[in-house]
């Protein structure tokens, strides 16, 4: 069976979900990376070292994002959302962000790339020591949900 997600089933497979997908493009160039994240009840929030995704964002601040949970071709949930790319640049703010990420990481079995860059010496960037890595949200306006039931 066929169906679509509650507004209530959408939130809690975001809260629920730590590993989504962003979609983003700019100049014709559409791209799609998995990335770690937590949800606040408004706005997903991610960190990343400066790279492509980032400039595209950057420049194309509309994205997508998507999370599912599957287990088995019959039996799955998705969530879509569109959403509007942000930096957090406060420094207050970024705390409170990577706070709330740490939090939630520490509970999981997480590899490597979900650590803020800083923490992995082999994920550091050039030869000028440490990155700041770069503390966004996406500010997410619409979600939509479907799922299939054996």
């Amino acid at each position: 069976m066929l169906g679509s997600l509650s507004t209530s089933e959408i939130e809690d497979l975001l809260y629920q979900c730590n590993l989504g997908r962003i979609g983003c493009s700019y100049h014709g160039k559409i791209y799609v990376v998995p990335v770690n994240y937590i949800y606040d009840g408004r706005s997903v929030i991610a960190h990343s070292v400066e790279g492509l995704k980032i400039r595209m964002m950057r420049s194309n601040p509309s994205v997508c994002f998507e999370v599912d949970e599957v287990q088995n071709n019959k039996n799955w949930k998705s969530v879509i959302t569109q959403g509007t790319y942000q930096e957090i640049i406060g420094e207050r703010e970024r705390y409170d962000a990577m706070k709330l990420f740490v939090d939630k990481m520490l509970k999981l079995k997480v590899s490597t790339t979900a650590h803020p860059p800083e923490l992995q010496p082999e994920r550091l960037h050039g030869s000028h020591g440490s990155v700041k890595p770069v503390i966004y949200r996406i500010i997410l306006s619409e979600k939509t949900g479907r799922y299939e039931k054996e």
